[in-house]
């Protein structure tokens, strides 16, 4: 389904329709014969279709998740309404900017008016609709209660993509505090102490152990720049290639991001949150527990956790109750096990583990404001001791000088 996902291209069409009106529009498809078939099919007489010209300067803007967030939205909205699905599709369609994002719902609307279900033709497009989506989809379809279920849809992403961005700007603050350190501390060596150096040189004196330190550091940068960038990028493109490519290491780096000061403890609520999020739209769509908690062990967005719900869902299987579960797992708070516990004695298990991603949402929206809050001093600190102790280290030499005139 892939391949034919990427296969598929934009034709601009002109034709007659039912009642001999002239018309024309935009169509996806995989060639001209099978666009051709679909217009017909929908009671268009095509007297034009060929390949839509690409812009000669830029494109399409990239989908982002919100962008999907915003079309199910949209979508739950028309239906409710009581707006047909086709022609859902073609108000939403009419009111969008981002090209690519028209390009794509025009073909999900195509393939459906031809016949295939919307969750079908949402798998066609496997890298903008993932397995979770298409499945909840065709649940809705199934149940006659697809406006209900892309209304969840659409306020689980919303609710997952703010999640997601507070932990990325939870993880961006530290970055930038080590990066601003660096950048600035180079600067000093590179071209302030050698300055300094000069000025030294004409004193014919030993210079304080200190001073001496930095002004070796300097040297090397001044020698040795390229190699420190270089190692750095390597570093960097290394971590990211195995994080990629090794299951092993990216679980070992899941596994002590959780233990690290703050930010350790922002992903941690997180998972949580995702845990109750997905679980809580899975299971109040209608799909059984265990299959469940499939999709939401990939969802959780770490290893630890990943781990945990795999092992969660084998001792449900077996016919443990679901808090039991997560008690023995020794990963999830306190407060969500009991909040499960109690969502499964009274019959509301979805109801509760809402309250449990609410929750951790909550708490997670707190310690990212906290974290703001708390590295906006220390970014001042820590440059304040760079900057500070590279113009003590060079200022040493003149006290010490002062000292001996006097």
């Amino acid at each position: 389904m892939a391949e034919k996902a990427e296969q598929l291209q934009v034709f601009v069409w002109e034709g007659k329709d039912k009642k001999g009106n002239k018309t024309k529009g935009e169509v996806s498809g995989s060639n001209l014969a099978v666009v051709k078939a679909q217009l017909r099919k929908q009671g268009i007489l095509p007297s034009k279709v060929r390949k839509k010209p690409k812009p000669l300067f830029g494109g399409s803007k990239k989908i982002t998740p919100f962008d999907i967030a915003m079309f199910t939205r949209q979508m739950a909205t028309m239906m409710k309404a009581g707006v047909p699905l086709v022609q859902s599709f073609d108000i939403v369609t009419d009111g969008l900017e981002n090209q690519g994002l028209k390009e794509l719902i025009s073909a999900v609307r195509n393939d459906v008016a031809s016949g295939t279900s919307f969750a079908n033709a949402l798998r066609r497009h496997p890298r903008h609709f993932d397995d979770l989506y298409c499945n909840l989809v065709d649940s809705g379809e199934k149940a006659g209660a697809l406006e209900q279920l892309l209304d969840r849809i659409a306020t689980y992403l919303e609710k997952t993509e703010i999640l997601k961005k507070k932990v990325k700007k939870a993880m961006t603050y530290p970055i930038a505090v080590i990066v601003v350190a660096i950048v600035v501390t180079a600067i000093l060596l590179v071209k302030v102490v050698p300055q300094f150096e000069n000025l030294f040189q004409g004193f014919g004196a030993e210079l304080p152990v200190f001073t001496q330190f930095i002004i070796n550091i300097s040297e090397w940068m001044q020698k040795w720049w390229f190699i420190t960038v270089l190692a750095m990028l390597g570093i960097i493109f290394s971590f990211k290639e195995g994080k990629q490519r090794s299951k092993r290491f990216s679980d070992l780096i899941d596994k002590y991001v959780l233990k690290l000061p703050i930010v350790g403890e922002i992903l941690d609520k997180s998972a949580v949150a995702k845990f109750g999020r997905v679980l809580s739209t899975t299971f109040a769509s209608g799909v059984p527990l265990v299959e469940a908690l499939d999709s939401v062990a990939g969802a959780t967005g770490n290893a630890v956790y990943r781990d945990a719900v795999t092992s969660i869902k084998d001792q449900v299987s077996s016919g443990t109750q679901l808090q039991a579960a997560m008690r023995q797992s020794d990963v999830f708070p306190v407060m969500a096990v009991q909040l499960t516990a109690i969502g499964e004695e009274s019959g509301n298990l979805d109801s509760m583990l809402e309250k449990v991603a609410d929750h951790y949402e909550s708490v997670v929206d707190d310690m990212v404001d906290n974290l703001t809050a708390l590295m906006e001093p220390m970014i001042m600190a820590v440059l304040g001791v760079l900057v500070g102790g590279l113009i003590i280290g060079m200022y040493l030499p003149i006290f010490q000088m002062g000292q001996v005139v006097g």
